[in-house]
């Protein structure tokens, strides 16, 4: 039992129930999870014994992506959808390293990720978080707090990390990923990982461990997640797997896709400019 779990969970958590926050949190070696996670965890480590290695290449991609937000596209407003649980470095920490005074709005429908974040965010004036859902879009964009708290006249960047395959195609995602960047004006951006379906085992083994555990988690093929960046102008070097992905240094030397394991070949991310 974790520190977490021993002093219980808070109200609308169900401990025997895991979530897609407190799996990945389990994943990363976080402490912040209860047993019916770790045992989540360990079905994904069946499926795909790198599992552990595939969220910490998620993780890794997030911080380089914020970084790129702040410092090359000069960002200043982050609405983080699906945060999770803070482990590590955390996108406000990431944005706030390069640039004190960027606003972070974090975003989950998970009371356990809001009641952590709000613990951790004690204090800083430039960082909050709401509890909604990435189904619900419209609530996101219009609610009380966050547009408040940013300036909607000015660039936004919206990150989806490792959330949009847990929404299905009768879900339709494109239309959630619409709703949001309808909402942000020209210069915004779209900040998107996903898992791409190649035919390669380890990506569909890596859809069923989230489909036995959590209920959901679809692979697409590659051009289904260029289609969620809405036609919008990509940064360099566009979508790509995480080992290859460097949007600040486009011209870095990178391994050829046939070079990486399988495992590597799992997820792609990507960042798109809003006209």
């Amino acid at each position: 039992m974790t520190e977490d779990a021993a002093l219980g969970p808070p109200p609308g958590v169900d401990p025997a129930v895991p979530t897609t926050a407190r799996v990945y949190d389990a994943l990363l070696g976080g402490t912040t999870n209860f047993e019916a996670d770790r045992r989540a965890a360990e079905v994904f480590a069946s499926h795909i014994p790198q599992a552990r290695e595939c969220a910490r290449l998620n993780r890794t991609a997030l911080i380089r992506g914020v970084e790129y937000l702040v410092r090359e596209a000069g960002i200043d407003q982050i609405i983080d959808i699906g945060c999770g649980l803070p482990t590590g470095r955390n996108t406000h920490e990431a944005a706030q390293g390069i640039a004190p005074g960027v606003k972070v709005v974090y975003v989950d429908h998970d009371p356990m990720v809001v009641s952590h974040a709000e613990a951790l965010l004690a204090g800083n004036h430039n960082a909050i978080v709401i509890g909604a859902d990435l189904l619900e879009p419209e609530r996101i964009v219009s609610h009380r707090e966050v547009r408040s708290f940013l300036d909607f006249e000015r660039p936004v960047a919206v990150m989806i990390i490792g959330m949009i395959m847990q929404i299905s195609d009768e879900q339709r995602p494109d239309d959630i990923i619409a709703t949001l960047m309808d909402a942000v004006p020209s210069g915004s951006r779209l900040f998107l990982t996903s898992w791409p379906d190649t035919g390669e085992p380890e990506q569909r083994a890596l859809s069923r461990a989230c489909i036995e555990t959590l209920g959901n988690g679809w692979s697409r093929p590659v051009e289904a997640l260029e289609r969620h960046f809405l036609g919008m102008e990509m940064a360099p070097p566009g979508l790509e797997y995480l080992p290859r992905w460097f949007p600040e240094e486009p011209e870095r030397p990178v391994p050829g896709t046939a070079e990486l394991e399988p495992y590597e070949r799992t997820q792609m991310a990507g960042i798109a400019k809003k006209a």
